[in-house]
């Protein structure tokens, strides 16, 4: 059989794994929560600079994936063959570290969902139980084949674009008497805000990672790359907007579960959920072992 065969294209190689690294468990935990502290102009201006910040960057691969031949090992090998191998070598250690330990932040998020809605107490050493069956899980599913993972997120995507519709589309008593157009009062700081939500736009590197398992990278990473950074802004910034003008801005800052409680059918954002959550473990564990081989 023909070794291209078993390559992959834009949509699958690279837009599907980095959208759901960035559509993860920030947008449903902690979005809400961030519009109901921040109110919808501080929070658009915290997803307007955070793309800024990930659009130029996606920009600069693009750029430097155009230029040169593509090969493994992802960001790292497209800015060791640009700035040298001394630089590219600490730079990809660091993707390398920091892609293995947002499977932790991923596989949290996954636990506290599982756990709340199949009704155990949320405690740490329940979230350490839960998050190493969920960690073996998407573990074996990578090692079992690269192709089945990649399948395996365009039904996890499916879910989520399910899950979105049922919040945009949900009825509930939870109106504002007015938008949620500013702070609220005794809210965090707008940088303490903008941390926390930052690493939600930092996702598409993975779909970049998987540059030696494309079949044409130097078209499908630029492609790729900045269509999900592009669908993450226009998703996150709708979703801002959609809250801050239709949920009280108490259930927002109070209510972890408000998402739940104002969809049209809430297993199917719980499902959202499970499956953004462990879509971006996965995407991370497909990545952070490319960079570092």
């Amino acid at each position: 059989m023909n070794k291209g065969s078993f390559k992959f294209g834009t949509f699958k190689g690279v837009f599907i794994p980095s959208v759901l690294s960035i559509l993860g468990v920030i947008m449903y935990l902690r979005l809400p929560w961030i519009v109901g502290e921040a109110g919808l102009l501080g929070t658009l201006s915290i997803i307007l600079i955070a793309h800024v910040i990930s659009v130029t960057t996606g920009l600069s691969i693009s750029s430097l994936a155009t230029d040169k031949k593509v090969e493994k090992g992802g960001s790292y090998y497209i800015i060791s063959r640009s700035l040298g191998l001394p630089i590219g070598g600490t730079l990809g250690l660091a993707f390398f570290v920091g892609l293995s330990f947002s499977v932790s932040l991923y596989l949290i998020g996954f636990s506290e969902v599982f756990l709340s809605a199949l009704g155990f107490e949320v405690t740490k050493d329940a979230i350490r139980l839960t998050g190493v069956m969920a960690l073996l899980f998407v573990t074996i599913l990578t090692f079992i084949s690269t192709n089945l993972a990649l399948k395996t997120q365009i039904l996890i995507f499916l879910v989520l674009i399910l899950s979105l519709v049922s919040i945009f589309f949900g009825q509930h008593h939870y109106q504002p008497t007015q938008p949620l157009l500013r702070f609220a009062s005794e809210s965090y700081t707008w940088i303490a805000l903008f941390a926390i939500f930052f690493p939600a736009v930092t996702g598409f590197g993975a779909g970049v990672s998987m540059s030696g398992d494309l079949r044409n990278p130097k078209k499908s990473i630029p492609i790729g790359t900045m269509a999900a950074i592009f669908a993450g802004l226009i998703i996150y910034a709708g979703l801002s907007i959609f809250l801050s003008y239709n949920v009280d801005r108490e259930f927002l800052r109070y209510d972890p579960a408000v998402l739940l409680n104002i969809s049209l059918n809430a297993p199917i954002v719980i499902a959202g959920i499970w499956a953004a959550t462990l879509s971006s473990a996965l995407g991370s564990i497909l990545g952070a072992p490319r960079i570092l081989q």
